[in-house]
C-alpha cells in the first residue's frame, strides 16, 4: 500500500466568497479560542468583513491557505489606525481549522504574508497580541522574528476567565532601529 503526499497549499488572496468557510472554521472551539474572535459568527458578517478588506486602495493584506479548495487557514495585516504617524505598522492575525494545526500551514501563511509586507507593502512594523498559554503560536512567531514586547494582564475574556495575552511585534529586517530606541531622541 503506497501513501500518496498531500496536494500543495495554495495560498492566495482572501475573497468574498470565502465567508461560508472563515464562518465554519469560527464554530471549532479550537480555533477560536486562540484568538479574539467572537464564536458563531454570522456568514453575512464574514462577507462583510472581507469585502471591506478587500477594497481598492485598501491598506488590508489578507491571505488564505487552501489545498484540494478545502480552506485551512488565513492570515492578515491590518492598519493600526488612521494616524499617519503610525501608517508603517500593520496589526497581524492568523487563524489555522483545527484539523490543520500542526501541519505546517500557519508557517506557510506567516512566510507568505511577511514577504509581501517586507518587499511590497512598505511594513516595518508588524504587532500582535497572543493568550500567553499558546505555546505553538508563540514559537511560531518567534520563528518568524516576532520578539516580546511585554505581558498584558487580563487583556480578553475567555472560556469564562480574564487571560493573559503577550505583546509581540516584528521589525523588517534590516531596519535601523536605532532610530527608534527611547534614548534616540534625548
Amino acid at each position: 500500500m503506497s501513501h500518496s503526499s498531500p496536494s500543495p497549499l495554495n495560498i492566495r488572496r482572501a475573497r468574498e466568497d470565502d465567508a461560508p468557510a472563515f464562518c465554519a472554521m469560527f464554530t471549532d472551539p479550537s480555533v477560536y479560542g486562540g484568538t479574539l474572535q467572537m464564536p458563531y459568527p454570522s456568514e453575512a458578517h464574514w462577507r462583510k468583513r472581507l469585502s471591506d478588506s478587500d477594497q481598492p486602495g485598501g491598506r488590508h493584506i489578507h491571505l488564505v491557505a487552501e489545498r484540494d479548495g478545502q480552506l485551512l487557514g488565513s492570515a492578515g495585516l491590518h492598519p493600526v489606525g488612521d494616524s499617519p504617524r503610525r501608517a508603517h505598522v500593520m496589526g497581524l492575525g492568523i487563524t489555522v481549522a483545527g484539523p490543520a494545526q500542526g501541519q505546517g500551514v500557519g508557517k506557510a501563511l506567516m512566510l507568505a504574508l511577511l514577504q509581501v509586507a517586507d518587499q511590497w507593502a512598505q511594513v516595518l512594523r508588524i504587532e500582535l497580541t497572543v493568550f500567553a498559554d499558546n505555546a505553538a503560536a508563540i514559537a511560531l512567531y518567534r520563528s518568524c522574528g516576532f520578539e516580546e514586547e511585554g505581558r498584558l494582564r487580563g487583556y480578553a475574556f475567555r472560556n469564562g476567565r480574564f487571560e493573559d495575552t503577550l505583546a509581540m511585534a516584528r521589525w523588517r529586517p534590516g531596519t535601523d532601529l536605532g532610530a527608534a530606541s527611547p534614548s534616540a531622541g534625548a
